[in-house]
């Protein structure tokens, strides 16, 4: 698991142990737990691409399980990682400059060269040390679902749909050919009553399943709908289409609520699987 030692820059984690457990073996443990309890369809094809809430493990966990026991056992070169910045930059998208992450479950190397390649056509700002958690909290999960892998972290501060395009068709673009899996890391709505939180979260949903990455950021703008990481959602659904996926499957939803009990204010989590459907069906 642990990535080559050559890896000396390495960005430390500013939330194990909070955000979730900081012992490997009761952070592997609850990692696999939540993938083995999860239920999800037979794949009718090839997994392009998955939705995963981002909150600690505890809250998230359960539904985190849902979108990433469909990725258990792929072979996988590189992730494109996409979620929101919960912290402002100048700038439109930031990622880290570090050369990997750490989580207690050992180093992920960051592709430098695909960022360098990205930085191209994107306005991406490397940063150190930061406190993101969007894109970390999925790491522990990508470790346990797949091994080894490369890491593309984007955080989107601008959660336009223009940038989500264009996001969407750089990594396509990037990733054309190779052996990748996109994620896009986003809770949903923040801090409503339960009732109200999950006719919110429906109508984002109901975004996904269309496999219609405008509709994600039309539901936050019209009120009607609303996900912290809408642009990654929007921007991971475009490289999924242009990737060839043609198929969105919403696999897991829950609120923090149906955690705590307390359904006065709640979190909403959602999963989905971005699927490219197997040659020669008779719907395809």
């Amino acid at each position: 698991m642990n990535a080559p030692h050559r890896l000396h820059d390495v960005r430390p984690s500013p939330i194990a142990g909070r955000w979730y457990p900081a012992d490997p073996l009761r952070l592997a443990r609850s990692i696999d737990d939540y993938m083995d309890r999860a239920s999800i369809p037979a794949l009718e094809g090839k997994l392009i691409g998955v939705l995963a809430p981002h909150a600690g493990h505890r809250y998230s966990g359960p539904v985190a399980g849902h979108a990433f026991k469909a990725a258990r056992g792929m072979t996988v070169d590189v992730v494109a990682l996409v979620g929101p910045s919960h912290y402002p930059y100048e700038a439109a998208i930031v990622a880290t400059a570090h050369e990997a992450y750490e989580t207690p479950l050992g180093l992920v190397p960051v592709d430098r060269a695909a960022l360098t390649a990205l930085q191209r056509t994107l306005p991406i700002r490397l940063v150190r040390t930061d406190p993101e958690h969007s894109l970390e909290i999925e790491l522990p999960f990508l470790q346990r679902a797949l091994g080894e892998f490369r890491l593309i972290p984007l955080a989107l501060v601008d959660q336009s749909y223009e940038l989500a395009q264009q996001v969407g068709y750089a990594l396509a673009d990037l990733l054309a050919g190779q052996n990748a899996l996109l994620v896009a890391s986003s809770d949903l709505s923040h801090f409503y009553p339960q009732q109200i939180a999950r006719r919110l979260d429906e109508v984002v949903l109901d975004a996904v399943a269309r496999f219609d990455p405008a509709g994600v950021i039309e539901a936050e703008e019209k009120g009607t709908g609303f996900a912290c990481g809408r642009g990654a959602i929007a921007a991971v659904m475009v490289a999924a289409q242009a990737l060839g996926a043609d198929t969105a499957q919403v696999v897991g939803y829950a609120t923090s609520g149906d955690i705590t009990g307390d359904t006065s204010q709640v979190v909403g989590y959602g999963a989905a699987l971005f699927i490219q459907r197997a040659a020669g069906r008779a719907d395809a």
